[in-house]
Order: structure tokens, then sequence, then C-alpha cells
């Protein structure tokens, strides 16, 4: 009887007064000691008010059923398909929303209702799918910097694929966690590329020299994301391979940078071999099979005494824990320098050319570590001079110690 009261009065109320007498019937509905018939009653009046002109009433019912889990599904559904300001507040929060219900509002939403649901607490593959797919790049930040979202390697692909372009999605992409490491990679390479255009573009380099450049910043960034945190060799030369990236020169430099899982992966994949057969044959003591598995990976016969000569370097400076891997790089690089030196000038032309711009790298490098380490001791020192200094002035200061 109350309800049928309420409907007949909201006939005539004014818009403020109709919202705040829905807000309550919807608290009511949750959580009122309510008959069953007075339930029922409720629900159909809910459900009439849907069609109120007023977005007030609407919205005021939105923000009643937004976290509530026993609130009318199908009242729920139809507020998701409202206005942005209101469907906003379920798509947001709502847990009766399906995700079959989240990809149509993804499809059919403006941004501020994609940004909502990129927002909520949870968010399934399959959302962030959607949203990946057709979603403005403020959602896409937004579901990005969501630790509740699930995402797929296949959407970090993807959403670098269609908005890699934009520094915040880039931003965005890095910082997660989860993000795999082709992506990175591919991240990188584009910067890379963008860089090589600006400083050519400039005329800071020639043409020549700024591909050669961005191709060895590539190749540097690369063997490093193949040894960080975020690390699957695998899956990284896969989408080297894939892409046409995957060069000898790459393989040799994760080599001398001792990215060992990178080289057994690449070798593995290009041998079309065991992975456990393949890092077998690489750190072999005897280094017998290495020229076979070579052979099967089809790499270029005039690179094998530099990668003999590289996993023997390696194999000898295993255990090593005193030195720095810089140190350890430029030692090995040197002593594949020494094995190709004899080779015939038209089999080591272009290798002694790459094998020095790799021992002035590393060169620099191991400077780059001794004078950070150099730095740091010079700060202690400094430091430990003024505690020294405050040591006796105080002891001078209470008469202790003769001026």
């Amino acid at each position: 009887m109350i309800v049928r009261r309420f409907l007949l009065w909201a006939r005539t109320a004014s818009p403020g007064d109709r919202a705040e007498a829905v807000s309550a019937l919807a608290r009511a509905y949750l959580y009122g000691d309510l008959a069953p018939g007075d339930v029922r009653d409720a629900e159909t009046a809910l459900t009439a008010m849907l069609d109120d002109p007023s977005p007030l009433v609407r919205r005021a019912m939105a923000e009643a059923f937004a976290n509530a889990p026993d609130a009318p599904r199908h009242v729920v559904v139809a507020l998701a398909s409202d206005q942005s300001g209101i469907a906003a507040l379920v798509l947001a929060r709502s847990p009766l929303l399906t995700d079959a219900d989240l990809v149509d509002a993804v499809a059919l939403g403006d941004d501020f209702c994609q940004t909502a649901i990129a927002l909520r607490p949870r968010l399934t593959s399959g959302v962030a799918a959607a949203l990946a797919e057709i979603a403005c790049p403020q959602a896409v930040v937004e579901l990005l910097g969501n630790p509740g979202a699930q995402i797929a390697p296949s959407t970090f692909a993807r959403i670098h694929e269609r908005l890699g372009d934009d520094p915040e999605i880039r931003e965005a992409l890095l910082e997660r966690a989860d993000c795999p490491v082709d992506v990175r990679q591919a991240i990188a390479v584009a910067l890379a590329s963008r860089l090589e255009s600006f400083v050519v573009g400039r005329g800071w380099l020639s043409a020549e020299r700024g591909a050669r450049v961005a191709r060895e910043a590539r190749e540097k960034t690369t063997v490093a994301l193949s040894a960080g945190p975020v690390a699957d060799a695998a899956r990284l030369v896969t989408h080297l391979r894939r892409t046409g990236q995957l060069t000898p020169a790459m393989i040799l430099r994760a080599v001398l940078s001792r990215a060992m899982p990178f080289a057994e992966a690449a070798f593995a994949d290009l041998a079309e071999m065991p992975g456990k057969r393949v890092v077998a044959i690489l750190h072999d003591p005897r280094g017998a099979g290495f020229p076979a598995l070579y052979r099967k990976a089809k790499l270029p016969p005039a690179l094998l005494p530099a990668f003999e000569a590289a996993l023997s370097a390696l194999r000898e400076a295993q255990g090593d824990r005193a030195s720095a891997a810089a140190q350890l790089s430029r030692r090995m690089v040197e002593r594949v320098l020494s094995a190709c030196a004899a080779l015939p000038a038209e089999e080591s032309g272009k290798l002694l050319v790459l094998l020095r711009r790799y021992e002035v790298e590393a060169a620099r490098e191991e400077a780059r570590e001794a004078s950070r380490a150099m730095a740091e001791d010079a700060a202690l020192d400094v430091a430990l001079a003024h505690v020294e200094r405050g040591i006796v002035e105080a002891i001078r200061a209470r008469g202790l110690l003769a001026a």
C-alpha cells in the first residue's frame, strides 16, 4: 500500500523530492525488513522510476545500488545504459554486472564510461582486452594503472600496437610488472627509431651513422632486457625472430655480456633443438659439440671462431665473483679479438670492426663503473671527515681536549 501511494505521489512531486524518495525506497528495498509482497511492489516501483524524466532521480537510484549485491539486476543493467554520469556509478562498482555487460558497455559507452570500467577494483582479461581494443587513451592508462586488472600478454601487445605513440601509454606499459619482455623490447625499438629520425633530421648524425647507433642501442637494450626482472628469453627470441631482429651480432653480444639464457634460447630456436640439449652443449668444457650446433643454427661460418673464443672465455671466467660484469666482458672481447686476429682479412674484416666497437663499449662501461665507485668512496671520505671534525669540536667544547 505504501509503495502504491509513493507512485501516486511521485506524479506531482518535484524532481528533488522524487530523488530523495527513490533513494529512501532503494535503501528500504536493500536493508529494510519488508514483507515479501512489499519487496515485489518496491521492485516494481523502482523499475518504473527508471523512466523518470529527471536524471536526479535515476542518479539517486544508481548511487544507492552501485555497490549492492542484492540490488535488482535488471535495474542495475538499465542504469548502466543511462547517461554517462549515471551509468559510470554502476559501471565502476556494481558486482552484478557480468563480463558480457561490461564488454557491451565498453563498445557503446563514451570515454567517461570506459574510464569508469577501467577503474573497477577487479577486471578480467576479457574486459581488459575489450578496453585495449577500442577504449580511449585515458581509459587505457587507467586500465594499466589498475592493480586489480588481469591483462593478458596479447592485450599488452595490442595496446602498444594501437596506442604506442602516446608517451603516457608507453610509460604506463613499462610500469606494469607483468608487461611481457617482447612488448618492452618493441617499445625500446620504437623509441630508438624515433630518436634516429630526430637526430638524422636535425643533421646531428649522418643517416648511416644514425642507423648504426640506433641498431647498436636496440641490440644492447634487447640483451639487457633478456636478463632483467621480467626476462623471458624464449618469448623474446620468438618475438625477435618473427620481426626479423634476431641477428648473429646480437647473439654474440649476449654471449660476451654473459646473458646466456638469451643465447641458449636463440640457439635452441634457430637449431630447432631441445633447450636442455643446447644448454649442455654451450656449457660443455670441451666445446666438442658446438660446431655442429652452430652449423645447424645456420649462422655465418665466418663468425664461428668468435663464438668459440667467447664461449671458451666464458667457461674460464665462471666462478670469478670478484670481477665486475664490464671487466669480464672486456676480457672476453679481448680474447675473441686475439682468436680472430689470425683469420684472413676477407673473413675477419667486418667481424674485427664489430669487436673493436664492443671493446670500446666495454671499456667505457668499465670506466663508468670505476668512476662511480671512486666518486662514492670520495663522498664517504668527506662524510667521515665531517663526522670526525664534529666529534673533535664537541670534545673541545667540553674542555676535554686542548686546542
